[in-house]
């Protein structure tokens, strides 16, 4: 599990003091739920995302669990390095809009034509609760030449999950390789 402390201040002083330290910001919230202002030591919080075996997991701030999905992160744009996450509390019996993975699953027959798979949408936004949710939506690439697409439209439906984007929406394709 992952422990984070709360930030009492929440200024820019107090901020590059956390991050000078080896801590990354953080926001927590959730519907009908006060915010909370937390920090991660940055390594710990790197190897807890890349560890997880499913879209929600557990953090510790100030004596309370919760089950946290992470929302959006910001980067610093040179280095790469993060700056900022927002966690959102994952609320169960609650439909609310996340972010899924999108997995190319097979090797393309556009890749043997000099092609490449470029994943356009790397996470599909849905809507739907959080023990209805997949971890991932794998994405069968097998049959696809240069210039194939797959769209929303072409995701098998998923039952009580709602995809929030427009189903002309492009989300992977094989390219001409340059």
């Amino acid at each position: 599990m992952l422990e984070g402390i709360v930030r009492e201040s929440t200024g820019k002083s107090a901020t590059k003091a956390l991050r000078k330290d080896g801590y990354l910001i953080a926001n927590i919230y959730g519907r009908g739920l006060e915010n909370i202002n937390a920090a991660f030591k940055e390594n710990e919080y790197i190897r807890a995302v890349r560890n997880k075996e499913a879209l929600a997991f557990d953090v510790k701030v100030a004596d309370k669990e919760l089950k946290v999905v992470v929302q959006s992160y910001e980067s610093h744009p040179i280095t790469g390095k993060l700056l900022h996450v927002d966690l959102m509390v994952a609320q169960t019996g609650l439909a609310t809009h996340y972010f899924i993975p999108v997995v190319p699953v097979g090797e393309a027959i556009g890749l043997k034509n000099k092609g490449m798979v470029f994943v356009s949408k790397p996470r599909v936004r849905v809507k739907a609760k959080i023990e209805d949710l997949p971890n991932s939506i794998e994405i069968d690439v097998t049959n696809m030449d240069v210039g194939d697409a797959k769209m929303i439209r072409d995701i098998p439906a998923i039952e009580n999950v709602t995809f929030t984007d427009a189903d002309r929406v492009a989300i992977l394709s094989v390219i001409k390789a340059k």
